[in-house]
């Protein structure tokens, strides 16, 4: 531990973002009093620190995460998949603060979103769906896992989006169609505010623009 606190405060102070990769509540736990101390040992700045997963949480952190501006870096494909068996590993009480979408955001965490690939399938539109359903994939929970941790639609975008491109100090150039910005887009084959929650995961993708450039049409395949 304190070989990870000197290197996280040798590469704050030359500049660097910090992103760590913790799952449970414990780990989640040092991680945040980690960054605790590399911002008061080295200052005040905006820096964005990150926890990869933030999958099972300590109810107290969630405000620490808010205080230290940390950024929740979720994939909720990984919710529908654990959902089948991670209360007989984990436990009634944990599950309160596991794959916490919802209390993130209603804390004031920065959510962003992404799938895990290739440990999780690639395709966004299916975290789309893990998050706003939590149905996990043996059918059990068709109503959804931990439910009161959903999201809208809107958030899941957002996280994707938006957030994303926070969490990578890429917001002025990416995550929202705006004079200015980058064109890069997709466009979708439904409108996932409009199709039933079910429907989302099928959603596809029609078309896709890089840098103004169109990369992929499916009416051309």
């Amino acid at each position: 531990l304190d070989e990870m606190r000197a290197r996280l405060l040798a590469l704050d102070k030359a500049g660097q973002q910090l992103c760590i990769h913790a799952i449970g509540d414990q780990a989640i736990s040092m991680v945040l009093a980690l960054f605790a101390d590399v911002e008061q040992s080295n200052g005040p700045r905006d820096r964005r620190p990150r926890i990869e997963h933030s999958q099972h949480v300590a109810p107290g952190d969630f405000v620490r995460y808010h205080e230290l501006g940390v950024i929740a870096s979720v994939q909720p494909y990984h919710a529908i998949d654990d959902g089948r068996w991670a209360e007989r590993r984990i436990g009634t009480e944990r599950l309160k603060g596991t794959y916490a979408f919802r209390s993130f955001v209603d804390t004031g965490v920065r959510l962003a979103i992404g799938t895990d690939w290739p440990v999780a399938p690639l395709d966004p539109t299916l975290g789309l769906y893990a998050a706003v359903t939590r149905a996990t994939l043996d059918g059990k929970h068709p109503d959804g896992w931990v439910p009161e941790e959903k999201l809208t639609v809107a958030q899941v975008i957002e996280g994707y989006t938006m957030g994303a491109a926070y969490a990578a100090f890429e917001e002025r150039d990416l995550g929202s169609v705006t004079v200015g910005k980058l064109a890069d887009l997709v466009l979708l084959d439904a409108d996932p505010f409009r199709v039933a929650p079910e429907a989302l995961r099928d959603i596809k993708v029609a078309l896709t623009i890089v840098g103004g450039r169109i990369t992929y049409d499916a009416g051309k395949r």
